[in-house]
């Protein structure tokens, strides 16, 4: 190789070393967790190709690299692709519960659920998958047949419709006011079906496919009386704690027919009204920090491995305390631990990695508590 040619070659290489640091600047900047931001970008040549849900993003990675004297051509798509997407940006999930995966394909980890008639945010598409967001922020793929998409004029409609919420662990719907009937679907707590009419001690409902059928009168309750009723506090707390003792633990699971550690604690504080993050990392910054002499019933434990001079604390399990030096969480299944050394439920494993605790109950929307109410 020559020198002229091997000096090209240095120069492009440092160009797009340096091209792609701008890039992870402002990655770090805008989408430091890809669980909640897409901003998947790179340089192909003298192409800017990829990704990303965030227009302010796009807008100043464009602006940096032309301040630096970068003139490369864009083709970074911007997400919501409505174009791809006939306009239906939204969609509704159309099964009790709907597997979130990390990626478009069955054998992909399970990142999180949505329950039946949650309102989605739909990104993109890979053959019959759909990038979709959750009203709390959290990206993934999900199956297209567990969903029904739709145009926004579809989901304001739905928005202001009357609509019950089934309010036991399990349960069915069915085609007939009877359950000796054909069933529609499976049910499970916190699924949303709009309400049309009462018969006898039935409703009939509708799913967001149009699908109609009936469901129980005592196994549901209105969505609107369920937000009134919502009253967080220990008491209620650890009543719904007990209630799912000894469900399995599922890796990415957030609802009755599985829980992960987060999942739980999560469906916990859900079933009385107030939204936490998705992940244990995530609900590690949410409320405010409390001494673990301190702890009160409802508080939130995590565990994991401590901060060192060479690497940052990794948070990667959490519990919920519930008194007596006891705390409940999600770990094989459902169950109860103690930090007492002299206790049957003595838990060393986890006693040796706790790191911090929370309080969820009392902390204000400036702490990331979300009530469910509004």
């Amino acid at each position: 190789m020559s020198n002229e040619l091997f000096a090209q070659v240095n120069q492009h290489n440092g160009a797009h070393s340096t091209v792609q640091s701008i890039i992870e600047q402002v990655k770090k900047k805008y989408a430091p967790d890809k669980r909640v931001a897409v901003f998947q970008v790179e340089l192909d040549s003298n192409l800017l190709v990829g990704r990303t849900n965030l227009p302010l993003a796009k807008k100043e990675l464009l602006g940096l690299l032309k301040n630096n004297g970068y003139t490369l051509e864009d083709g970074i798509r911007v997400l919501p692709d409505e174009e791809q997407l006939d306009g239906k940006i939204y969609a509704l999930v159309n099964i009790s519960v709907a597997n979130i995966r990390t990626q478009p394909r069955e054998a992909a980890e399970l990142a999180t659920q949505a329950l039946l008639g949650t309102n989605l945010k739909v990104l993109d598409k890979e053959r019959n998958w759909y990038m979709v967001q959750t009203p709390d922020h959290y990206i993934g793929w999900v199956d297209g047949g567990t969903i029904k998409r739709k145009v926004k004029a579809e989901i304001d409609t739905y928005k202001n419709q009357p609509k019950l919420m089934f309010a036991k662990p399990f349960g069915f719907a069915y085609t007939e006011a009877d359950e000796n009937a054909q069933t529609i679907s499976d049910l499970t707590w916190g699924d949303l079906l709009v309400v049309k009419d009462t018969v006898a001690d039935f409703y009939e409902v509708v799913y967001p496919d149009a699908r109609k059928g009936f469901v129980s009168k005592p196994e549901v309750i209105s969505e609107q009386e369920w937000k009134r009723i919502s009253t967080p506090n220990p008491e209620a707390l650890t009543k719904t704690a007990y209630r799912m003792m000894g469900l399995p633990y599922l890796w990415g699971g957030t609802s009755w027919k599985g829980v992960d550690c987060s999942g739980y604690m999560r469906m916990v504080y859900q079933t009385n009204g107030i939204l936490l993050p998705r992940d244990a990392s995530q609900q590690a910054f949410v409320g405010d920090d409390v001494a673990f002499e301190n702890l009160k019933v409802g508080d939130l434990l995590f565990f994991g491995e401590k901060a060192t001079h060479e690497k940052p604390e990794k948070v990667v399990h959490v519990g919920m305390w519930i008194g007596n030096s006891e705390f409940i969480h999600s770990s094989g299944m459902v169950r109860i631990s103690s930090f007492n050394p002299e206790s049957t439920t003595y838990d060393a494993y986890n006693v040796g990695r706790y790191l911090r605790a929370r309080r969820i109950l009392g902390s204000s929307i400036e702490k990331g508590v979300v009530s469910m109410k509004n």
